[in-house]
């Protein structure tokens, strides 16, 4: 017998015609019998949609397949033909059905609803549930389409380090990187401190918080680059929008000022949302349908309307006049809270909106002083539903500026004197900013927690699977 390449469930959909012979392998959904056949409802995870198998009574091994319970494993062989039933265009009918893995009745994903707390306990198994195969179908897709939007105005895919000994954001909220035993002794100098010349690398290592230093120095000289890649956050922060561990989009520009840096990240946005409801159909109906009823109007709106831009101190002011009940105070010098972010999107302009030219206080050392000496040129991108999913800057390129900046923040210009090299040898302009991925991908499928857009999440006192 000749052996036939398994067929990804969603092409047998997809089929135009029907196929003599065609093997598919996947897990059981639900079985149910009548007098002479089964009915297999089969999904191998290329598809939302199921495939439906019709086992006949003569099949060998028919025994077997009456004892097939939801979760268990086959692969069958047979004939693609049009369907009978109502709501799908095609089905297998079974000349072979080999059970690979069956399951046990303790198997916890059957067919009823499942809360999302409960799908959380179950990371290792939860891909197989409608949803949550769904959110990681549109996440391959969409780290494809980050790829082909930069690669297609001519940016250059770069890699930056894990292993870091600079603090982009200047926090403090870094996950050490370490070989030291801090218990013990020779770990220790003679005044009891840690001692680093004895580390890996001889010197205190962290996990990045951003790539965007080393970006920043790949940039001058290749133009334009970005990173994907993932980012760590040592914060104690155990709300529904923060992860310890998650995916960060960083692009880098030269001989580019904030106004093209906005420009490049509101397009970057519409780009994600477009590409989502075009080549994601099924998965996007099903969000729509059981996460957020008014999802795919809202993705639409951004896609269709131009993003409002507006200064820190204009909409710092329009906070103030806005008669709102804030949970936490509005003033100027103060960072914008997710309320704030979200009154001036949903209520206030009712569309996207940047925010730029905050106070200088409140940014990191890297931001280009403007020339009013009290704000950068930094912006962040706000999105209704979510808040802020972009924030970047244009980069202090002036090497005096800079040095000053990191003084102001009480840092030493020696410790990054590489960074520094860049402003001292052919500096130029330059821009960039920083998407989350899995922010993105909240807004697109609505799913309010970050913790149910990654496979498996890293949140303060969580770290199975």
């Amino acid at each position: 017998m000749t052996y036939l390449s398994p067929t990804p469930i969603k092409d047998a959909l997809r089929s135009n015609a029907p196929i003599d012979a065609v093997r598919l392998q996947g897990w059981v959904r639900t079985r149910r019998d009548s007098k002479d056949f089964s009915f297999i409802e089969l999904n191998d995870g290329s598809s939302l949609r199921n495939l439906q198998i019709i086992a006949r009574n003569t099949l060998s091994n028919y025994a077997d397949v009456q004892r097939l319970t939801t979760g268990a494993s086959i692969a069958v062989s047979g004939a693609l033909v049009a369907s009978q039933g109502k709501g799908q265009k095609w089905e297998l009918v079974a000349d072979k059905i080999e059970v690979i893995g069956t399951a046990e009745d303790s198997y916890p994903l059957q067919k009823k609803g499942h809360t999302p707390e409960f799908l959380r306990e179950i990371a290792h198994l939860r891909p197989r549930s409608n949803l949550f195969s769904s959110i990681l179908r549109v996440r391959s897709r969409l780290a494809f389409a980050v790829h082909e939007f930069f690669q297609d105005r001519g940016f250059i895919y770069v890699h930056t380090p894990i292993i870091t000994g600079s603090d982009c954001e200047g926090a403090g909220e870094l996950f050490r990187v370490t070989t030291l035993d801090p218990a013990a002794a020779e770990s220790r100098t003679t005044d009891g401190e840690i001692d680093y010349k004895k580390d890996f690398f001889a010197r205190p290592t962290y996990l990045t918080v951003s790539g965007q230093l080393e970006a920043e120095a790949l940039a001058l000289a290749l133009s334009k680059v970005y990173t994907f890649g993932p980012t760590f956050r040592a914060e104690n922060s155990n709300t529904s929008r923060h992860a310890s561990e998650f995916w960060m989009i960083e692009p880098e520009m030269a001989f580019c000022d904030l106004n093209g840096n906005m420009t490049l990240a509101e397009e970057f946005v519409k780009y994600l949302i477009a590409d989502a409801r075009k080549h994601c159909p099924d998965e996007m109906e099903l969000f729509a349908k059981f996460v957020d009823k008014e999802l795919l109007v809202r993705i639409d709106f951004v896609v269709e309307r131009p993003f409002q831009r507006i200064t820190y101190s204009d909409a710092v002011d329009l906070l103030k006049k806005s008669g709102e009940k804030f949970e936490f105070p509005i003033d100027y010098g103060l960072n914008l809270q997710s309320e704030h972010e979200r009154w001036l999107t949903e209520k206030h302009f009712k569309c996207p909106v940047t925010v730029f030219n905050f106070p200088k206080e409140i940014k990191p050392f890297y931001m280009r002083l403007n020339e009013d000496g009290k704000t950068v040129a930094a912006m962040d991108l706000l999105v209704p539903g979510i808040g802020e999913i972009v924030g970047g800057s244009q980069r202090e390129e002036r090497l005096e500026v800079l040095q000053e900046n990191m003084r102001r923040h009480d840092m030493v210009p020696a410790d990054y004197k590489w960074y520094l090299d860049l402003r001292r040898y052919g500096t130029a302009p330059h821009s960039g900013f920083g998407l989350g991925f899995e922010r993105m991908l909240m807004f697109i499928t609505g799913v309010p927690n970050i913790r149910d857009v990654i496979p498996f999440a890293r949140t303060p006192g969580s770290a199975e699977f």
